[in-house]
């Protein structure tokens, strides 16, 4: 990771609710993670948790916030779209989501905490929808569409960060996951399954699965972890001709993240070209230091080869305009 260590807000250019990108982290007012990107006609819309963890508690993703630009300079600041108790099933925790744009409607997948006196125990994947990509969502289906009860994994928080995928006859499908990665097609409602749940052997997978297609090839980034190369997650991708595979293994995106256990993918094309937003945990904010329950959004371009693989990233604090 070079030159993001020691971050602090002083370099925030406030204008309103507005600031201009000043290099990485992105945003420098609070702490924020699990960046979400959608672009839809001129504007990037960037959602985002809410990272309010204090002294060594580990997690506190309280609510949702949402930015966005339209020329990655200035960037607007738009408040909270949702906390996980507008879920009335659900009790805590703002875990990573994705608000996916269908037929004119948004609709927001994301992992919050069941509440236990409704029948559930652990993560589960929540659905709510907008007429607008800043809301207001509400819960589109009023219970979880996946609890941690429906599917197999080794612990209850594997029912984790959604993302979506749209093919152009209008078949969506999600996927989803912590150390297995599950996947699903979606009925035209979408908060209900078409199909059973599946599971797709990825090499080092942890979580934070992203699935875009860039011309006739589908990628899937996820957060990996090999322990030969570090404790901490890394970003690795897998390439298919079809979104049900099959998954061919490429290697890594880029590597761990700065003073943060965990880093998480989020990529969109916009203005002509490719973005990788991650997250650090290299910001002080106040009288708190960044670390794992603290971290910071950041961003880089991202660059493919003749091939249509994806050029390795190196995380920097220029990050987009190095003048």
């Amino acid at each position: 990771m070079a030159g993001v260590a020691g971050c602090t807000t002083g370099a925030l250019t406030p204008d309103g609710d507005s600031f201009v990108y000043q290099g990485n982290p992105l945003i420098r007012d609070r702490h924020t993670a699990d960046p979400a990107p959608l672009v839809v006609g001129d504007t990037l819309y960037l959602y985002v948790g809410h990272d309010e963890a204090r002294g060594d508690e580990m997690f506190n993703i309280t609510e949702w916030l949402a930015y966005s630009t339209r020329d990655m300079r200035k960037w607007t600041f738009h408040g909270p779209i949702m906390q996980p108790t507008d879920f009335a099933w659900a009790s805590r925790d703002a875990w990573a989501s994705q608000v996916h744009e269908k037929d004119g409607r948004y609709w927001f997948y994301t992992a919050v905490e069941h509440d236990e006196a409704q029948g559930s125990h652990g993560k589960a994947i929540g659905v709510a929808v907008a007429d607008n990509p800043l809301g207001p969502f509400e819960d589109a289906l009023g219970r979880a569409l996946v609890r941690n009860e429906d599917t197999d994994g080794p612990h209850h928080w594997d029912d984790i960060d959604p993302t979506v995928w749209t093919e152009d006859d209008g078949t969506s499908y999600l996927f989803w996951g912590n150390a297995n990665l599950y996947t699903a097609q979606l009925n035209d409602d979408m908060v209900s399954f078409a199909e059973s749940i599946r599971q797709i052997e990825m090499p080092d997978f942890v979580e934070g699965p992203w699935i875009f297609r860039r011309g006739d090839i589908y990628y899937l980034a996820y957060a990996s972890m090999n322990e030969d190369l570090g404790p901490d997650e890394r970003i690795s991708y897998a390439t298919a001709p079809s979104i049900r595979g099959p998954w061919t293994w490429r290697g890594e995106i880029t590597g761990s993240a700065a003073n943060s256990f965990t880093i998480h993918p989020g990529i969109a094309r916009f203005n002509g070209e490719w973005y990788l937003f991650y997250h650090v945990g290299t910001l002080t904010v106040g009288d708190q230091p960044g670390g794992l329950g603290r971290r910071a959004v950041a961003v880089e371009r991202l660059h493919f080869g003749d091939d249509g693989l994806i050029l390795p990233v190196e995380q920097t604090e220029a990050g987009l305009f190095s003048n």
